[in-house]
């Protein structure tokens, strides 16, 4: 396997990277075999970036047959805001696509994870990638950064009734606009243009309320977009795997039942993507 960091630079990017983990391929055993790639979008309310949420669920995938990304993206403590955790995002995408040849990456399917804020930053992908003023903002064509599936995790959609606060606080700082607020709840900015989507949460989150993930369901199927959706009656927020791999040094991040979500992204990705 293949491990390497690559700089982020754009926009006001501070310190954003993508680390890459490419599976090896034996052409005499394999031929040129290409391979999806899921990009991981860590949570962290737009904050900090959870690391349990970074490499362990990478690791995963490349279990799937996929290989694996994770985006460090830069946060407001850094002094970014949006749509900068965008444009990284944005880079991170084409950076892969222009070099799926060399990394032996099928180009058509490149899956964006998200989890908690990055759910937020994952589905702001799925939502805007077609717009003029992304391609304004980042300099590039729209189809280089085009996501091609999203897994979203207990993601942070809505501004709205049910907002994570602090995340909308960090993404777009304190005296945001009521224009912007509105157009960064993703629920009311899905069109058909969404990729397919796999999408988990809790029905006991207490912090980033299961209504976000309920939301953007209605509003996926409105727009005739397919997607997979589960609901696990127990378990917080924010637990990664819901294993002991991910739990936090109090071990409160384990449950059972939140522990499938794995195995049933699996046979999604499987089924949507021929893994």
């Amino acid at each position: 396997m293949t491990c390497k960091d690559v700089k982020i630079d754009i926009g006001n990017a501070v310190q954003a990277r993508l680390s890459l983990y490419i599976q090896d391929n034996d052409l005499e055993m394999y031929g040129e075999r290409k391979r999806p790639l899921v990009l991981v979008c860590p949570g962290g309310a737009y904050e900090f970036v959870c690391c349990r949420e970074g490499e362990p669920i990478a690791l995963q995938f490349l279990t799937a047959g996929c290989h694996a990304a994770v985006l460090w993206y830069d946060i407001s403590v850094q002094g970014v805001a949006h749509p900068q955790e965008l444009l990284e995002l944005a880079q991170a995408t084409a950076y892969i696509r222009e070099h799926a040849e060399e990394y032996m990456i099928d180009k058509d399917k490149i899956i964006v994870a998200g989890f908690s804020a990055g759910g937020h930053l994952a589905a702001s992908l799925g939502c805007f990638w077609h717009t003029d003023w992304l391609a304004q903002a980042t300099g590039m064509k729209k189809e280089a950064y085009q996501p091609n599936g999203l897994v979203l995790a207990y993601p942070v959609i809505t501004s709205g009734e049910f907002a994570h606060r602090g995340s909308f606080v960090n993404l777009m700082g304190a005296n945001a606009s009521q224009e912007l607020e509105e157009q960064l709840s993703l629920e009311k900015q899905v069109t058909e243009n969404m990729p397919p989507v796999f999408m988990w949460h809790t029905f006991e989150d207490d912090a980033v309320p299961l209504e976000n993930s309920l939301m953007f369901a209605v509003a996926l199927r409105k727009a005739g977009v397919n997607f997979e959706y589960h609901v696990f009656p127990h378990g917080g927020h924010g637990y990664a795997l819901a294993t002991k791999e991910t739990a936090g040094k109090d071990m409160i991040e384990i449950e059972p039942q939140c522990e499938q979500w794995m195995p049933l992204c699996k046979n999604w990705l499987k089924y949507n993507y021929n893994v």
